[in-house]
C-alpha cells in the first residue's frame, strides 16, 4: 500500500509541476506577445474580393524605437494581390502615443525599401510626405498607377520622446494607424483605420 501511495503521490507532484508550467506559460505569453501588435481593416470591393488595409508594430526597449509598417492590398480567393494599372491611392499612416506629452520621431520608407525619408520625397511614381505635430507624425503616400503587392508597402520606425525632458518614453503605448483610399475601373473606396497599439517590451 505504501508503495501505491508513493506512486500516485509522485504522479500527482508531476501532474501539479505540468499544470504549474502550463499555467505560468499562459500567464507569461500575453507578455512575450505584448511586444507585437497588428490589425487588419478591410472593405467589400465586389462579392469576391475585398480591399485590405495591415498595421504591425513592434517596439523595443533596448533599442528605444518602435518599428511599423503597414500594407494595402486587394484580397481575391487566390490571395493577396496588388493593384490594376489604372489604379491611385492615397494612404495615410499616423503615428502616436497615449501620453499627450510624448511625440514621435519618425522615418519612414515609401514604398519599403525605398531610402528613409524624413520630409518627404517621389520614389517610383509613390509621392510621399511627413507631417509632424505636437504629439503626433502624419505620413502621406499618393500612389500613382496600379503595381505588385510590395508597390503598397510603406515601413519605418518611431522614437517617442517626452516633450519635458527629451528622453525616450517607454511607459505610455505607441499606437500606428493606416487607411488607404484606392479608385480604379469604377472602384472608388476607403478603408476603415486600422491600428496597431503596443507597448515597449
Amino acid at each position: 500500500m505504501n508503495v501505491h501511495r508513493k506512486i500516485f503521490a509522485a504522479a500527482g507532484a508531476a501532474a501539479l509541476l505540468s499544470a504549474g508550467l502550463t499555467s505560468t506559460a499562459l500567464v507569461q505569453a500575453p507578455e512575450a506577445a505584448a511586444a507585437m501588435a497588428s490589425d487588419v481593416k478591410s472593405v467589400p470591393v465586389d462579392p469576391v474580393t475585398q480591399l485590405e488595409m495591415h498595421v504591425t508594430a513592434n517596439c523595443v526597449t533596448a533599442e528605444g524605437r518602435c518599428y511599423w509598417d503597414t500594407q494595402a492590398n486587394l484580397l481575391t480567393p487566390n490571395g493577396p494581390i496588388g493593384f490594376p494599372g489604372d489604379a491611385w491611392a492615397r494612404q495615410t499612416v499616423t503615428l502616436r502615443s497615449n501620453d499627450r506629452d510624448t511625440w514621435q520621431e519618425a522615418e519612414y520608407s515609401a514604398p519599403s525599401g525605398m531610402p528613409r525619408e524624413v520630409k518627404g520625397a517621389n520614389h517610383a511614381n509613390v509621392l510621399s510626405k511627413q507631417l509632424k505635430s505636437i504629439n503626433s507624425t502624419e505620413i502621406s503616400a499618393t500612389y500613382f498607377g496600379g503595381g505588385p503587392i510590395e508597390r503598397f508597402r510603406i515601413d519605418g520606425t518611431s522614437i517617442p520622446l517626452n516633450w519635458a525632458n527629451g528622453q525616450v518614453s517607454l511607459g505610455p503605448t505607441f499606437i500606428a494607424c493606416s487607411n488607404i483610399r484606392v479608385v480604379y475601373g469604377g472602384v472608388n473606396l476607403t478603408t476603415p483605420t486600422a491600428c496597431a497599439q503596443v507597448k515597449f517590451s
